[in-house]
C-alpha cells in the first residue's frame, strides 16, 4: 500500500489529519535535519497502521514537504 503523506516540520504540536484512506497530513515537532522529521514520521505511520516500523519505507520526499510512504502490511 502507498500513502501520500503532507509534512509540516517543527510544529508547536503533533497533529495527524487522515484526508484519504491513502492520502494524510502530518505535523511534527521534530526540524526537517538531520532526517529527524522522517524518522518520526515512520513511528506515526506504524502506529497508524499498527506495523512495526522496518515495514514503513519512505519511497520519495527525502527533501520534500510532499513524500510517499511505501506500507507492507
Amino acid at each position: 500500500m502507498y500513502i501520500r503523506v503532507h509534512v509540516v516540520p517543527s510544529a508547536r504540536r503533533e497533529q495527524i489529519i487522515k484526508k484519504h484512506a491513502t492520502e494524510y497530513h502530518i505535523a511534527v515537532r521534530e526540524p526537517a535535519e538531520r532526517n529527524c522529521a522522517n524518522k518520526r514520521i515512520r513511528e506515526i505511520l506504524s502506529r497508524e497502521f499498527e506495523i512495526p516500523t522496518p515495514q514503513v519505507r519512505l519511497l520519495t520526499g527525502h527533501r520534500s514537504s510532499v513524500k510517499m510512504y511505501s506500507i507492507d502490511v
